[in-house]
């Protein structure tokens, strides 16, 4: 599929500069007709035992496309409602406690720093920041995890590399990074990834990924148990759960929102993954260079795709480029606005911020 094809794949495209996959991705028009779907063979058929056995055989191929886009294998995934909930199963499953430090970063999203807050109110855990670069050197003694964004929400900075280095393990918040910049769980060498599927990879909410490394998952606590996650469901309190990643599955999953997930994933695996990465990379950095032009010069980035830039008024910029049919967000407690540049976007979605910014 070419990238102008891609784009047609998008209606909204045709009516807004959508600039905010990193909130939510746009819906392409085939992933709402599978949602449909499902939602009409419900209706019409009832949801008996045929209906759940579509539910796994969704919940399968999902899973595949999700390894492959992290480039690891289907037994190291587990299937979540999004990347907080699987953050919090890594955080709360190492069972850590007082004299226990997570290092993090100054940086995060709440749905990361929900978790950390609650492993420090509820069970004494020490948590550390430190400035987003200086992450690998930050570890001290009692540090038991490293807890960061693989992409930095705020300033689209990628993680260090040297993270992969440490012998403590890492958990990277990969919101803005699957589907979003090339992703391969085993070369980032990190023990847990926890990412989103309504973001990058323009499916609905409600659905998300949690890669584990088998050693990371034999050691984390799973209390949370139902029959998706269970071996033997029918065993009763001798259940035990998967000997892989699907013992951190979530615990219901919608047919109708796995196969709208599935569908819109698949539209950008036709394009090829390669060339998605290449081309949203790419207009972000142009993006960034034409902001410095006009004199809004982005904060210090990475190769990513998300370029945030000064405002004196984030709030009321953001609504008044919302009215002029650009769509970006503004970054609480911070004086900037964020455009998230996707492979589907185009110069002239661009050139539509950059008229509205000039006034």
């Amino acid at each position: 599929m070419s990238l102008t094809a891609l784009r047609a794949e998008f209606p909204v495209l045709e009516r807004l500069a959508y600039l905010n996959a990193g909130t939510d991705g746009p819906l392409s028009a085939r992933a709402v007709a599978a949602a449909r779907e499902e939602m009409e063979r419900e209706l019409a058929g009832g949801r008996t035992q045929a209906h759940f056995a579509r539910r796994t055989e969704l919940n399968d191929a999902l899973r595949v496309s999700y390894a492959a886009v992290l480039g690891c294998s289907t037994e190291d995934v587990a299937l979540t409602t999004c990347t907080t909930e699987g953050i919090a199963q890594v955080i709360d499953g190492l069972r850590l406690g007082r004299g226990d430090e997570i290092l993090t970063s100054d940086e995060e999203h709440p749905g990361l720093l929900g978790a950390l807050g609650a492993a420090r109110q509820l069970h004494g855990v020490e948590v550390r920041e430190v400035p987003f670069d200086d992450l690998a050197s930050g570890v001290g003694a009692n540090t038991q995890l490293v807890a960061c964004s693989h992409v930095s929400w705020m300033t689209g900075k990628l993680a260090p590399a040297e993270l992969g280095e440490l012998e403590v393990p890492v958990l990277l918040d990969g919101a803005q990074g699957v589907g979003a910049v090339p992703t391969d769980a085993l070369a980032l060498r990190c023990a847990a990834y926890a990412g989103a599927g309504q973001k990058w990879l323009c499916g609905p909410d409600g659905t998300g990924m949690l890669y584990l490394t088998a050693e990371l998952r034999e050691r984390l606590a799973v209390t949370r148990r139902g029959y998706p996650n269970l071996a033997d469901p029918m065993a009763g309190l001798d259940a035990h759960v998967h000997e892989d990643a699907r013992r951190f599955d979530a615990p219901s999953l919608s047919a109708e929102a796995v196969a709208c997930a599935l569908a819109g994933i698949r539209v950008l695996e036709e394009a090829g993954w390669d060339a998605v990465h290449e081309r949203s990379r790419a207009l972000a950095a142009t993006l960034a260079e034409r902001l410095a032009e006009l004199g809004c010069e982005p904060t210090p980035r990475g190769p990513s795709t998300l370029v945030s830039f000064p405002s004196a008024d984030p709030e009321a910029e953001r609504d008044a480029l919302a009215a002029a049919g650009v769509m970006v967000r503004n970054i609480p407690e911070r004086p900037w606005l964020r455009a998230s540049v996707g492979a589907w976007n185009d110069e002239g979605d661009l050139d539509r911020l950059l008229s509205a910014l000039r006034g």
